[in-house]
């Protein structure tokens, strides 16, 4: 037998050669062998017989459903699937599975399964249900499982943000080493500043490296305990650039089924008398250190390096740490340009002279400086020295007026009257923009390049321009090439 609409059951073929004639008791004996709790009701809904399963079921319904509409014995939320599956059973002979609550003397819900069969027309009406109530416990326990997870999750997602802040706090430079193939696979931002390079430029390269050979094999045949024993005991090893001393101890750190070597490098500072640095440059590094000016150390992309008191003072700074491994240009009056002109100003010249801008404080001041700048040639890898100096208290609030924008002024002065007004502004707009490209070429050693952006032309607007005013530099320039989009 299929129904429309309802999932198809498949009917016995000759049910009365093999099943005869069930008498009413055979038949509400299969019924009641069948079903969880049974149900008769006529026409009207109203309960006239019920056979329950077990006696739990029984103790936890009421004994007083026989003669009662059905429908008062149903939780709220289930009143529309009775009414739906009463409606069905009226014009189907068999409805398909609705899940009815039923409340309990306990003040619980059981959630039952029913299946409605209609007699014959005008028929009562016989309802099977299956009982629900372990699906439902195991629903439960599937939820607390996820739940559990889930708080597991936010529990470990907690416990891995501490190790990262504590890794990345630490002042001790920390690397994690795969232990098959000896690559740097974390490194805390001490370990960068102690090996002259980024966390993120370490991680990836083999170890160790930068060290002298015989530190080189002493760190290595450190590993190589580890990674067999467990432990071994501590060695030193020179860097080879500066000659800085460290004392290199190991763990190994087992991980599912990957090794890891937990490595410390910690600096061994020397006594005075038995300093490796020679005493002049000691007298270099001591007067670095209590200069009135600021002076910085970056690598070639600009991050810090190194930075004095006096540049700490003036950035609000408080620990030299907050500032290591940030770009100069975050400090800069004019972010994303001045720090590109000074650099490719030492690219092409390694110095530059007086550079004025503004240096801005972390809390908001602002001060007038000038900048000098040098590159120091160390290998592939060369190093930029910045000296700043706070120039504010000897600069004018106004700026002196120079013998030409005097005359240009009287001149200006005297026209007024004699041609009109649109003529006069378009002129003056031409002397202000070859004054300040003028100003942008002094400020950059006539680099045309670094001026440009400065200005925020192309070159070959900046090209046309000073062709356009007949502006003389003072020294060859850079040849054009290609260019983005003007942004004048």
């Amino acid at each position: 037998m299929a129904v429309e609409g309802l999932v198809a059951v498949s009917s016995f073929s000759a049910p009365r050669e093999s099943l005869g004639v069930l008498d009413a008791e055979t038949a509400a004996a299969l019924v009641e062998g069948m079903a969880d709790i049974a149900v008769v009701l006529d026409d009207q809904g109203v309960v006239r017989d019920i056979s329950f399963g077990s006696d739990e079921l029984r103790a936890d319904f009421s004994a007083d459903w026989i003669g009662q509409p059905w429908a008062s014995r149903i939780a709220p939320e289930s009143q529309a699937n009775l009414e739906a599956l009463l409606n069905e059973a009226r014009q189907q002979t068999m409805t398909r599975w609705r899940q009815i609550n039923h409340p309990t003397t306990r003040g619980t819900d059981i959630p039952i399964q029913y299946r409605a069969l209609r007699l014959r027309d005008q028929g009562p009406i016989v309802v099977i249900g299956r009982n629900l109530q372990g699906m439902a416990a195991l629903q439960q326990q599937l939820i607390d499982a996820q739940q559990a997870l889930e708080r597991d999750y936010w529990r470990f997602r907690q416990v891995e943000t501490r190790y990262r802040l504590l890794f990345r706090m630490v002042s001790e430079a920390i690397l994690i080493i795969d232990a098959p193939t000896q690559r740097v696979v974390e490194a805390n931002p001490a370990a960068g500043q102690l090996l002259g390079e980024s966390p993120s430029r370490v991680i990836g390269r083999p170890f160790p490296e930068g060290f002298d050979t015989e530190g080189m094999h002493a760190i290595n045949g450190l590993l190589a305990g580890v990674r067999a024993a467990g432990r071994a005991d501590d060695v030193r090893a020179n860097q080879l650039d500066s000659m800085q001393e460290f004392l290199v101890s190991a763990s190994l750190l087992r991980q599912e089924n990957a090794s890891f070597l937990l490595v410390r490098l910690a600096p061994i500072l020397s006594a005075p008398s038995t300093s490796t640095l020679p005493e002049t440059k000691a007298r270099y590094l001591r007067v670095f250190e209590n200069a009135p000016d600021c002076l910085v150390i970056t690598d070639p992309e600009g991050r810090i390096l190194t930075a004095n008191s006096t540049f700490l003072s003036l950035a609000e700074i408080p620990t030299e740490q907050q500032a290591r491994g940030e770009s100069l240009d975050r400090w800069l009056g004019r972010p994303g340009v001045d720090l590109n002109v000074l650099m490719a100003n030492l690219r092409q010249h390694t110095t530059v002279r007086l550079f004025a801008t503004t240096l801005r404080g972390e809390y908001g001041s602002t001060t007038e400086v000038e900048i000098s700048a040098a590159a120091v040639r160390n290998g592939e890898r060369p190093y930029f020295g910045f000296f700043i100096r706070d120039v504010g208290r000897r600069l004018n609030t106004e700026q002196p007026t120079t013998p030409e924008q005097t005359r240009w002024l009287d001149q200006l002065t005297d026209r007024v009257g004699r041609v009109p007004l649109k003529e006069l502004v378009r002129e003056s707009t031409d002397t202000i923009e070859r004054l300040c490209i003028e100003v942008a070429l002094k400020l950059t050693g006539d680099n045309r390049a670094s001026a440009a952006e400065l200005l925020g032309l192309s070159r070959q607007s900046l090209y046309v321009k000073i062709d356009r005013y007949g502006i003389v530099a003072d020294q060859p320039s850079d040849p054009p090439g290609p260019d983005k989009k003007d942004r004048s």
